[in-house]
């Protein structure tokens, strides 16, 4: 039977695929409504997705809840979540509007590298063979989504701190989601996201109905499997992954986002993102392979 850690990292993996392959929906969504609608929308489409599976919990009790008299750190907790959602999805989503995907891809990933970093001053033990790993798959995103000329531009800058954002976003749920209800904490951090994008979409932006449904494809893409089940799929994982490890397999959705990009919009791989395809996949193995050998001796 394959162990706890290694079937979360099997679902992170999953995750990492639905997500490469929402750089698409994402791309494609904002050819007709604006970042902050095309988010409102999806993440209200997510919490609905959740629904019934919260229902069915609520009938049925989970028979061990680890901290059940403390609904606070549950409802602060999640709220705390949905901000750090919020702003990394936003800050994503509006610099993908003046920089390339690969450039995205690469930033985006770049949470590789925060959260070990991050996780240093909250006592996350972190390995030689983490930092290898993270090393490779940072070196890796280079190669698959930066080109020669690599330059910084508004853009840029805003899905570089979009990634120091997703970062505290994985520590957060790393935290959290061993202490209380997956489902919920997932909901609850959806609705925070939603909501605050639908008050700055309707601030400034125009909001339409028609247009909304002329999305409806990548939104529809972005909300159900992007966000109701990625999303979730993470906080489930997160309970028995290491965060380090969490964020090496999920740096992978810059790979499917190639992929997905070769498959529905004919982007080409070239020779340099093959070589960076390999280099992260050589670092989530060694990060995963390498620590069992040695509890093995």
């Amino acid at each position: 039977m394959l162990s706890a850690k290694v079937k979360s990292d099997f679902i992170l993996l999953l995750a990492a695929i639905i997500w490469g392959f929402a750089f698409v929906a994402q791309r494609v969504g904002m050819d007709y409504v604006g970042p902050f609608t095309f988010n409102g929308v999806r993440f209200s489409l997510g919490v609905l997705v959740l629904l019934p599976f919260l229902l069915t919990n609520r009938r049925n009790p989970e028979k061990s809840k680890p901290y059940p008299e403390k609904n606070w750190v549950l409802i602060i907790g999640s709220l705390v979540t949905g901000l750090f959602l919020f702003g990394g999805v936003s800050l994503q989503q509006v610099g993908l509007q003046t920089t390339t995907a690969g450039k995205a891809g690469f930033l985006t990933g770049l949470y590789v590298i925060f959260v070990p970093l991050i996780g240093i001053f909250f006592h996350h033990k972190t390995g030689i063979f983490v930092w290898l790993g993270v090393v490779l798959s940072a070196v890796g995103l280079y190669f698959l989504s930066i080109t020669k000329n690599f330059s910084i531009n508004h853009g840029d800058l805003l899905v570089l701190a979009c990634a120091v954002v997703f970062s505290g976003h994985v520590l957060m749920i790393s935290w959290l989601s061993p202490k209380m209800d997956s489902y919920r904490l997932a909901a609850i951090q959806f609705a925070v996201c939603a909501i605050l994008n639908l008050i700055v979409a309707f601030s400034v932006e125009s909001v339409q109905v028609s247009t909304i449904l002329e999305a409806a494809l990548p939104i529809a893409y972005g909300g159900i499997l992007s966000v109701g089940v990625a999303y979730t799929l993470q906080v489930i994982a997160q309970q028995k992954a290491h965060p380090a490890h969490a964020s090496i397999i999920l740096s992978l959705e810059a790979v499917f986002a190639a992929i997905g990009g070769w498959l529905i919009l004919n982007e080409h791989l070239t020779n340099r993102s093959l070589f960076g395809c390999f280099l992260m996949m050589a670092g989530m193995i060694i990060v995963q392979i390498y620590p069992e050998r040695r509890k093995q001796h």
